[in-house]
């Protein structure tokens, strides 16, 4: 499982007073980006990216401003072809889980801009993280 923190700031916050839907979808992406660039070497992350084909996501809680939460994101199955699954969740100081989310990506090599299958080390590397 990788981990990563995230606080809350005032432009986060929605009519609401919490933090807005939108941020938390910027936050699932920026922890898979963190993610993929800790496990990834220099040349996979030059001749590869990801790109999000399909989010569930379930609301549970939120934050104010100044509040942090955990981000944890894991890969619990192997890919189909180009795609995984990638869970996200976010838990405040306290553990209480406030946004859980299953997000499905999909691989694309950079020189032709299509899709490719996952390389099965590469695979290996985020079903052992």
């Amino acid at each position: 499982m990788f981990t990563h923190p995230f606080t809350a700031t005032p432009a986060d916050i929605d009519e609401l007073g919490h933090v807005n839907n939108a941020v938390w979808v910027r936050w699932i992406q920026e922890i898979a980006v963190a993610h993929w660039a800790h496990l990834a070497t220099p040349e996979e992350q030059a001749a590869f990216f990801w790109v999000i084909t399909r989010h569930e996501i379930d609301y549970r809680g939120n934050l104010r401003a100044g509040e942090t939460a955990t981000g944890e994101t894991w890969v619990a199955d192997p890919p189909k072809g180009a795609r995984f699954d990638r869970h996200v969740r976010f838990v405040d100081a306290g553990g209480k889980e406030l946004v859980r989310a299953v997000t499905t990506w999909a691989m694309i090599e950079r020189a032709s801009g299509r899709p490719m299958r996952v390389p099965a080390e590469l695979a290996a590397r985020f079903l052992s993280a």
